[in-house]
């Protein structure tokens, strides 16, 4: 709410990318005017869809502007692209729900392991950001990521090791996902050399630890 009341106060619109917290964090209560999905992820929920939506709070010159560009570009999604995604909706809250469920037992696990020096997840009340997150949010999503305490090697002997997790950048589908940032990212990457980020499916969740630990070592 604090940056909705920022960005007003300067005139300008206050934009929220929603994409890691649909249904479990409400933007427009925190003041946004658009907000942008990533139907891809969580809305379609299998890694079967490309699209993405822009949500306006009020139907005003600019979002008229947003569709103006829309028609006149192209970017129309296909009938059966929107079918997939509507199929989606339909289990998107209980999704959710288990998404966070399973990311939270995950998270715990990891930080209390001896090889990992350090674990994003604003679940976690050691997270810097929690008190925020815990009050906007209804959960904490799907997505995590954590350090390997000795770093690049480390890191990539995980994700080589690991038999549920797929090696591979996505993320709001039913399978786990995992993959090494600063290789993605490439030269100039700011994301720690050992970090791992995890997109955490809907397996099992004593499953993905016990992944987690044998690949950990």
């Amino acid at each position: 709410a604090a940056v909705g009341e920022i960005a007003h106060d300067a005139g300008a619109m206050f934009v929220c990318d929603n994409t890691w917290a649909p249904v479990l964090q409400r933007p427009f209560d925190l003041g946004a005017d658009l907000i942008l999905h990533s139907t891809t992820k969580y809305f379609g929920g299998h890694c079967d869809v490309l699209g993405g939506i822009v949500v306006a709070k009020t139907d005003n010159g600019f979002f008229q502007r947003i569709r103006s560009i829309q028609y006149e570009g192209g970017a129309v999604p296909s009938p059966f692209d929107c079918w997939l995604v509507l199929r989606g909706m339909r289990t998107l809250p209980w999704r959710m729900r288990a998404h966070s469920e399973n990311a939270m037992k995950v998270a715990s696990f990891l930080a209390r392991h001896s090889k990992v020096a350090r674990v994003h997840y604003p679940g976690l009340q050691s997270h810097p950001g929690h008190k925020i997150a815990a009050g906007q949010m209804s959960a904490f999503g799907g997505m995590l990521s954590f350090e390997a305490k000795e770093g690049y090697d480390a890191a990539m002997s995980v994700a080589a090791k690991t038999k549920i997790f797929i090696r591979a950048t996505s993320l709001g589908g039913v399978e786990s996902l995992i993959e090494h940032r600063a290789s993605i990212e490439g030269p100039g990457t700011t994301s720690p050399e050992g970090l791992l980020r995890v997109s955490i499916g809907l397996e099992n969740a004593d499953d993905l630890i016990q992944d987690l630990d044998q690949a950990l070592g």
